[in-house]
């Protein structure tokens, strides 16, 4: 249920141009829920000179949960005091009353609400049709809702016009100005995967780090990822457990303020668009993120992010990629990798593999090796040797391929890397 607000809104200023003073009176509340009341609680132990005495005005306060007196929230509401902040996503309420304060009937009374913003001017008004007549000591109310989409300032304009008995028609306006604040600060990072080896649209990972930037705890009802339509998408952020899937967050999914939690989620294309790369190469529209949350008492919000985009991977003329390759080898023994080379290209290819030796990677083998011919959209799978003399994870660096024809050379550095561990060490030692 909501309740009545008292307004202190930062500018309120009366235009009158007769500077007389009118029949009627305008007021201005935010509809907001209450809060529950805090109570600091006083303790002492029993040897202490007050004894008693603090525990039993606790028991005695109305306020208190009773059997938990030392807790700070209590089991009363309190009714808001101030204006309070409003959030982007969230729902802007507000009660507008005009009141008779004269002994005379006034006629023809419009009552209009606007909200200016930095962009352009709403009329929140519920009904736009005048009021024939207003009694002395009558009121006309109207409730106004605005789902808040802008940051920055908001001005609400309410204006009321009339008709005096004597035929004289006047008019008057009030201005109320706000902050809207921004509750979240959202960040997303792209990971290309090397799921399909042969195709240059492979699966796309989105981390969607999002930040409570408010002073109060939310509880985030929903975080999911609107595809665009040239993907499907698969939410990470599940574990199953017992036949049921539970939230890596635990059930009861609160954000702290300033808390950062990282979503993940995987977009695949779809088999129509996977076939043409074509159409998905470049900037690609990867979808938007919703997010619903609640605050306090249950306060809703909503906020939809902009169309977030990642640019493809580009791979040029010719691409390598790793189809078999150890996580774990010995120091300065040999161990098989194998790489994949596919023609990017729209024409054949004759290529050179050379192998450069690194500071810790050194290659086995004969290097400056004809491939031979590689037709457009053809793969060539080599078996390659190689070692590594220094310990701990190395990077798999110093393959070069030439396209004889262009003489242009390919660089491949850091495709992967790999864990080298001393096999005559003991784990102990």
């Amino acid at each position: 249920m909501q309740v009545k607000g008292q307004s202190s809104a930062e500018e309120k200023m009366e235009v009158n141009q007769a500077k007389q003073e009118h029949l009627l009176a305008l007021k201005v509340m935010r509809l907001t829920k209450p809060t529950l009341f805090t109570n600091m609680p006083v303790t002492c132990e029993d040897r202490d000179l007050p004894g008693d005495l603090f525990i039993q005005l606790m028991k005695d306060d109305p306020s208190t949960v009773k059997g938990a007196e030392t807790l700070i929230l209590g089991e009363m509401l309190t009714l808001p005091q101030n204006f309070g902040n409003i959030f982007l996503g969230e729902t802007f309420s507000s009660y507008i009353s005009v009141h008779n304060d004269s002994n005379q009937v006034v006629k023809d009374i419009l009552v209009k609400a606007d909200l200016q913003t930095s962009s352009q001017r709403l009329n929140l008004s519920a009904s736009n049709s005048a009021v024939s007549e207003l009694n002395p000591e009558c009121c006309i109310d109207d409730v106004i809702h605005h789902e808040v989409k802008e940051i920055g300032t908001h001005i609400l304009v309410c204006a009321v016009s009339y008709t005096t008995q004597t035929g004289e028609k006047l008019y008057f306006r009030k201005f109320f100005k706000f902050q809207v604040l921004k509750p979240l600060d959202v960040k997303t990072k792209f990971y290309n995967a090397e799921s399909d080896l042969s195709s240059v649209t492979d699966e796309v990972f989105l981390e969607a780090q999002i930040q409570n930037i408010t002073t109060s705890p939310m509880f985030m009802e929903k975080v999911s990822l609107e595809p665009s339509m040239m993907y499907n998408v698969t939410e990470l952020n599940n574990v199953s457990a017992s036949d049921e899937s539970e939230s890596t967050f635990g059930k009861m999914s609160y954000l702290q303020p300033l808390d950062t939690r990282q979503y993940l989620y995987c977009l695949k294309p779809k088999p129509e668009f996977a076939e043409k790369a074509g159409v998905i190469k470049g900037v690609t529209v990867i979808g938007k993120l919703d997010i619903v949350w609640k605050t306090n008492l249950g306060e809703r919000g909503r906020l939809q992010t902009s169309q977030l985009q990642r640019m493809a991977p580009g791979y040029g003329d010719v691409r390598l990629s790793l189809e078999l390759i150890p996580d774990t080898v010995s120091l300065e023994e040999p161990f098989d990798i194998t790489c994949k080379i596919t023609n990017c290209s729209e024409r054949t290819m004759d290529l050179l593999l050379e192998m450069c030796n690194t500071r810790s990677i050194h290659w086995c083998g004969v290097s400056g090796r004809q491939l031979g011919k590689l037709s457009p959209s053809a793969s060539l799978s080599i078996p390659l040797k190689l070692l590594s003399s220094i310990q701990g994870l190395q990077s798999i660096s110093g393959l070069r391929l030439t396209d004889t024809f262009l003489k242009r050379t390919y660089e491949y550095d850091d495709i992967a890397q790999v864990c080298v561990v001393c096999p005559y060490t003991s784990p102990e030692s």
